[in-house]
Parts: C-alpha cells; sequence; structure tokens
C-alpha cells in the first residue's frame, strides 16, 4: 500500500547524488519506483554476499561498471556507509571512465563516512534528505487516510502509518527501537559503554523537544558531559534527531544558549520513552508537546524537498518566554507559536509579543487546532495546514 504514496522530494535524472535518510523512511522504494530496474546496475549492502564482494576488493565495482550493458545509465549502491571506501572508485569511475553512469547513493548514516574521511565526490554527487511520510504526500495520496492523532501518536514512517492494526504497528515501532540499537549502534561500534547509552535513548526520547542540559544527563547517567555530547551526535549523524537552535540577538544576555532536540520521527521517540501505549488526548499538554514536534519536522521536511535556505530556531529569554519556531526565510522573519487546541488565550501569545518587541518586522503566526484564521492585533491565528502555504512551501 505504501508504494503508491508519491513522495514529494524531486531526484535528478541526470546527476549523481546521495539520498540519506533514518532506516524505513522509503529510500530503497522510493529510488526502485524512480528509477527502471533494466537500466540500473544495483549493489546492495546489507545484503552480505554482495558486501563480502565489494568489501575485498573495491575494484570489483569498476570492472562490473566498465563492462555493464550499454543501455544502463545508473548505478544504484545501498547502504554506502557500510563501504566509505568503495566512493573512491565512483569518483575514479566519474573522473576516468568514457561514458560514466550517474551513480545513485543511499545511506542512513554520515557518521562512519566522516569518520572514514570518505570521499564526498566534491559535488560531483548533490545530496537530498528523505523523511517519514508528510501530511502533504499522505493528503495528495487519499484525503481520507491522514489522521493527525495517528500522526502524533505512531509517526509517519510508511511501513508504521499504513499498519491497519495500531497493534501491530506499535510492535513495529517497538522492534524499530531495537533494530536500531543492534544494527547502527552496537554493529558499528559507535559507543563503548552500550547500557549507558541505552539509558541516554529513553533519557532523551522522555525529554524531546526540551532545552538540553548536558549536565544534569551527565549526573543521571553517570557519564561525562562529554560523553553526553558525544551520544547527542552519534543521533544526529545517524539521522536519528537534529536540534533547533535558539535564535541569537545583540541582547545575548537574555536568550537562551542552550539547543533543543527532536527525533525524527513522532513514534520512534514515543516508542524509545516507551509512551506507546499512553493514548494522546487533544487537547491535553502531552498531546501539545507531540503536536508541536510533528509542525516542526513536517516544515523542515518540506523545507528541504523544496530546496529553501530556510534557516529554523526558536525564542526562549532567561524568564523562559518562549516562540517555539522562528523561521528565517530570505525576506523575512516568521515567529510561529504551536498549539494542540481550538482555544487560543491571552496567555498563548506572549512569547510571540515578546519577540515582536526585538524583531518589530517579523511576521507572527498562531498555528492550532482552529478551523479557521482569525486575527488579534499583529498575530495571525490560524489553522495549522496553513503554514505550507504561509511559508510557501506547497508544491
Amino acid at each position: 500500500m505504501g508504494l503508491d504514496i508519491p513522495r514529494l522530494i524531486k531526484l535528478p535524472r541526470k546527476h549523481s547524488f546521495f539520498l540519506f535518510g533514518p532506516r524505513q523512511v522509503g529510500k530503497t522504494t522510493l529510488i526502485e519506483e524512480s528509477f527502471d530496474s533494466t537500466k540500473t546496475l544495483s549493489y546492495d549492502l546489507l545484503d552480505h554476499e554482495t558486501f563480502l564482494k565489494l568489501s575485498r576488493s573495491n575494484r570489483v565495482l569498476r570492472e562490473e561498471v566498465k563492462h555493464r550493458s550499454s543501455k544502463i545509465t545508473h548505478v544504484i549502491i545501498d547502504e554506502i556507509q557500510k563501504i566509505p571506501e568503495l566512493l573512491d572508485e565512483v569518483h575514479y569511475i566519474l573522473e576516468k571512465l568514457e561514458n560514466p553512469p550517474y551513480f545513485v547513493l543511499t545511506g542512513s548514516s554520515a557518521r562512519k563516512l566522516r569518520q572514514m574521511n570518505a570521499n564526498m565526490l566534491g559535488g560531483r554527487a548533490w545530496n537530498y534528505t528523505l523523511y517519514p511520510l508528510s501530511f502533504c504526500e499522505i493528503q495528495s495520496w487519499d484525503k481520507n487516510q491522514f489522521s493527525l492523532l495517528k500522526a502524533c501518536e505512531i509517526g509517519t514512517l510508511p511501513v508504521v502509518y499504513l499498519e491497519e492494526e495500531r497493534a501491530d504497528a506499535i510492535r513495529t515501532l517497538y522492534s524499530y527501537a531495537e533494530t536500531y540499537l543492534e544494527q547502527e549502534i552496537k554493529a558499528e561500534a559507535l559507543v563503548r559503554n552500550l547500557p549507558a547509552f541505552v539509558d541516554f535513548l529513553k533519557l532523551v526520547a522522555s525529554e524531546n523537544g526540551l532545552i538540553v542540559n548536558y549536565t544534569n544527563l551527565s549526573a543521571d547517567l553517570g557519564v561525562s558531559a562529554i560523553t553526553v555530547k558525544d551520544y547527542y551526535q552519534i543521533l544526529v549523524d545517524t539521522l536519528i534527531g537534529f536540534y533547533l537552535r535558539p535564535i541569537s540577538s545583540s541582547n545575548r544576555k537574555t536568550l537562551a544558549k542552550s539547543p533543543k532536540f527532536y527525533f525524527f520521527d513522532m513514534g520512534v521517540q514515543r516508542a524509545l520513552a516507551r509512551e506507546l501505549d499512553s493514548a494522546l488526548i487533544i487537547p491535553s499538554e502531552d498531546f501539545g508537546r507531540v503536536f508541536e514536534h510533528f509542525v516542526i519536522r513536517e516544515l523542515i521536511a518540506l523545507t528541504k524537498y523544496n530546496e529553501r535556505n530556510y534557516e529554523f530556531f526558536f525564542y526562549r529569554t532567561k524568564d523562559k518566554v518562549e516562540v517555539d519556531l522562528i523561521v528565517k526565510t530570505s525576506k523575512e522573519i516568521f515567529a510561529i507559536e504551536i498549539k494542540g487546541t481550538r482555544n487560543i488565550k491571552a496567555k498563548h501569545l506572549s512569547g510571540l509579543r515578546s519577540f515582536a518587541k526585538l524583531y518589530p518586522k517579523a511576521q507572527l503566526v498562531c498555528a492550532s487546532l482552529v478551523d479557521n484564521r482569525v486575527k488579534k492585533d499583529d498575530i495571525l491565528i490560524c489553522p495549522w495546514q496553513e503554514l505550507f502555504d504561509i511559508l510557501e512551501l506547497k508544491k
């Protein structure tokens, strides 16, 4: 069923590229649907025999590409981080072979590539990122299939969101969390103290969307603050999460300095935090927190798909006055408060009014569950779906 959902990302047909994304977001399915199998030469490095063949001799790739059929236009290598040295061969093929193919290189981790000082092809391959299913993708596929509550409760990994039985979706998410630990962390020896990292994952998942406090986590886990920072970096490098930085201003004494951290998917976060058995209630504090996560992830994904150079921040003063999301475009600044309720009160808008004092030209928006837009002074209160139009992110 997931094969029928059109993805918004637009991959090039006549240029080599990297396609990064966490496991199970649909990279392989997207590639299979985008390129004619009769015109591709494919290598899946998760396949044991393929891995052994290419790891024993990287030169095999060069020889097989060199002697490929004349109709082969693309070479696909899945999970390129498994053998980073192959990128040297890819570079050679692109530079030295006559009429070289285009390369499609997928990966779920940039960490190993960076640690191995891998050849990232110096602009010969463009970079793309694939995220879990977005609201816009599900809506364009079937307007009746999108459920905000479902997306917040179990996330939007294709294999999870499209599962008909909630119990099976939850089993898949718990299995995903365990598989991640096994394949991405343990198998690649990214940490020495795996039990401490497991505890770290649960703590960070429980604090998703909160300001990072390395010192407190260090004390809770019994490891150094430097180790905690490295654990966070592992999550970023393996595309399991991302930082949202605080916006800076000339009045730096009044603003937060530490980032927030969000997981790439709401369901994976809730699985790691062992929250999947608790149903979300609209409205509630728990739903509001996950809804904020959902909206931010949606906007970041659509920004990438639309190839917009937007910058994302949050705003928080020392007095804990906050705006959930600040979006800087080339033309203006948007301050966006995200509320999982229909009942917008004056206290919900205090952060936007505070931000306006520092940035009087900013566009002030409260994205919520209201049915229709309304303006209160300079603040636009609107349905959250309208954010995509406001930020010009609808294809």
